[in-house]
């Protein structure tokens, strides 16, 4: 979901330290920072930004979001802003939450901290064990002036620690000043290439061209399985999209301990940070990740270009660009042999049931959802009775449509190949795509016949989604059982980079009789950070698992501490299975949707 794409020069991620002085700066204007990690212990980013040719006035502004679609507000971390021409202070003016203003001529240096002690790949952290920086939610920016190249200079890093990042080493030095220098064409391209500072592990993956670089920051995890499963993977997608689209590539990867209140992964145009709680999630998100540097950093919706930093971007494609990309990262694990068919079809079964046990499936389609991303980071918005995920929705899409154009050709075609054609006609040619209407006229290019029907019913619309009609077509059946699983009671809500704050109890829950309340402040979650998504967490566990939380109330000073058990609720679970004695076309077709073939039928079965 991060949004700009990186196209300069990266290199390998274990960074050689610079020297305590900078290089001449060259006859080209560009915008430097410089970003102190002294005392990691207090969380404080110092930052120094010098900006060159000022021409009378300086706007500068903080970026309100990136990588999650919600507004968050970064300035909000910020305090004691200074701006110096030279030695001289100047004044600075804030106008609103996200612009300062300074009136001067040449060059004006700015200096402020930022705060950030916030886990996972959609934040900045920097503690004692590492330092983890998005730049777009530290870094100023010129607006009129974004495109100037940048150089980032990273300093203080503590002794043991090693720096990685795909952003581009711009000189090497010794390693005695523990500095690390940058660069990047843009503050864009700048934004999207995040750092890892600390005593991390690393490798290049082997028989790899391009290369492909992975940093680890954790325990529980072996080289050889983490090495093997990314090669797999990777060399899969690779080929299937007809080539790799960077000069280098680099996991950022942190596992078990490391990864403590800041699960899942995000994308970059030459890298990704995953946060995983063991190396047995590691696969699907990688596989998810890497997909994503075709489908939306470079095969990306027009309506989300050019990036405005400032305030929400709205878009109807997310079903596609993040939906669909679940469906390829599902389609990687089982084509790779990572996951036998029948866990394939247990992920797919498990993304049905999370559909079709939301009541809001009957009337928000996958185009709507995606619009209202947005709204995701409300508690009420994501009930089951107001909302469905683009990322579910889009998934199952996806297969239907790969299976509606599978049957329509005769397996000649599938949805490889409008992946395939969007790289091509829009990725490679610099070209932004819209929305859903360019897939569905890619979908027709390759079928011959139109798709209206599928993409007005089933995308733009919320009509049931005909699963079995579809499944019978590849030798599939739908199931359904019902099942128990384990429930919360209460919703939780959090503000950008604030506490989590509980905001409905259910009055028979066992969480309302140990006396939880609306209004309370949850500290601490079974001993460790409030979970970033409560009701995934409670997925993941059984009803009667215990649950510990320590809660502050009003203006009790003395904090509190709240002990259930979680409770249960009954679901009804699909299940997708194969059909016994399938007809030879509707096997053909499934295993063409299994191996990624496209094999034609010769001729056609009744």
């Amino acid at each position: 979901m991060t949004i700009a794409i990186f196209r300069a020069r990266f290199t390998f991620l274990t960074i050689l330290a610079c020297s305590f002085f900078l290089s001449p700066r060259p006859a080209a204007a560009e915008i430097r920072y410089t970003i102190s990690l002294a005392n990691p212990q207090q969380h404080l980013l110092h930052i120094t930004m010098e900006v060159p040719d000022v021409q009378g006035e300086l706007k500068l502004q903080m970026p309100a979001w990136n990588a999650l679609y919600e507004i968050r507000d970064f300035s909000s971390h910020v305090q004691q802003v200074e701006a110096f021409s030279g030695d001289k202070r100047l004044d600075i003016e804030k106008l609103n939450k996200l612009t300062w203003d300074v009136h001067a001529s040449g060059t004006v240096i700015i200096h402020y901290a930022t705060f950030w002690d916030d886990p996972g790949p959609f934040d900045t952290q920097l503690n004692e064990e590492h330092s983890f920086l998005n730049p777009a939610m530290i870094l100023l920016y010129v607006e009129d002036r974004r495109s100037e190249k940048c150089v980032l200079t990273l300093t203080d890093v503590p002794a043991e620690w090693k720096v990685a990042s795909s952003a581009f080493v711009r000189q090497e030095q010794p390693p005695s000043a523990r500095q690390f220098l940058f660069e990047a064409p843009s503050y864009d391209a700048l934004a999207d290439a995040p750092i890892e500072a600390s005593k991390f592990e690393e490798f290049t993956i082997h028989d790899m061209t391009p290369p492909i670089h992975v940093v680890i920051h954790g325990d529980g995890w072996k080289r050889k399985g983490v090495e093997e499963s990314l090669r797999k993977l990777c060399q899969y997608e690779i080929k299937l999209m007809d080539g790799a689209p960077y000069p280098s590539y680099t996991f950022l990867l942190h596992i078990g301990k490391a990864a403590l209140g800041g699960g899942g992964g995000m994308e970059h145009a030459n890298s990704s940070a995953i946060y995983v709680p063991s190396g047995a999630y590691l696969d699907n998100v990688s596989a998810h990740e890497f997909f994503h540097l075709w489908n939306v950093k470079r095969i990306r919706p027009s309506t989300l270009e050019p990036i405005d930093f400032t305030s929400e971007m709205y878009t109807r494609a997310l079903w596609f660009a993040e939906g669909v990309t679940n469906t390829y990262a599902s389609y990687a694990m089982v084509r790779t042999g990572i996951w036998n068919k029948q866990e394939f079809y247990q992920d797919l079964s498990a993304q049905i049931s999370e559909l079709e046990v939301r009541p809001a499936e009957h009337w928000q389609s996958a185009e709507q959802s995606s619009l209202d991303a947005w709204l995701e980071k409300y508690a009420l918005y994501n009930q089951p009775q107001r909302s469905v995920s683009y990322y579910t929705k889009g998934q199952v899409l996806g297969v239907l449509l790969d299976i509606e154009i599978r049957d329509r050709t005769d397996n000649q075609h599938s949805l490889d190949d409008v992946l395939r054609s969007m790289n091509t006609d829009f990725a490679r040619a610099g070209k932004f795509y819209h929305d859903s209407r360019d897939v569905r006229l890619a979908a027709e290019k390759l079928t011959g016949t139109p798709l209206d029907s599928f993409f007005s019913r089933y995308v733009s619309g919320a009509e049931p989604l005909p699963y079995r009609e579809y499944f019978s077509r590849v030798g599939l059946e739908l199931h359904t059982r019902e099942t128990v699983k384990a429930s919360l009671g209460f919703t939780a809500q959090r503000d950008p980079s604030g506490p989590w704050i509980v905001q409905s109890v259910d009055a028979d829950s066992s969480a309302a009789k140990a006396g939880l309340r609306t209004g309370d402040e949850i500290v601490r979650w079974n001993s460790a950070e409030p979970p970033r998504r409560p009701q995934q967490w409670s997925s993941q566990h059984k009803p009667g698992d215990e649950v510990h939380l320590i809660i502050h109330r009003g203006e009790i000073e003395k904090n509190q501490a709240i002990d259930f058990h979680l409770g249960e609720v009954r679901e009804k679970f699909f299940q997708v299975t194969e059909q016994p004695n399938a007809a030879e076309r509707a096997t053909h077709l499934r295993e063409g949707l299994l191996r990624g073939n496209t094999d034609p039928i010769t001729a056609r079965n009744p």
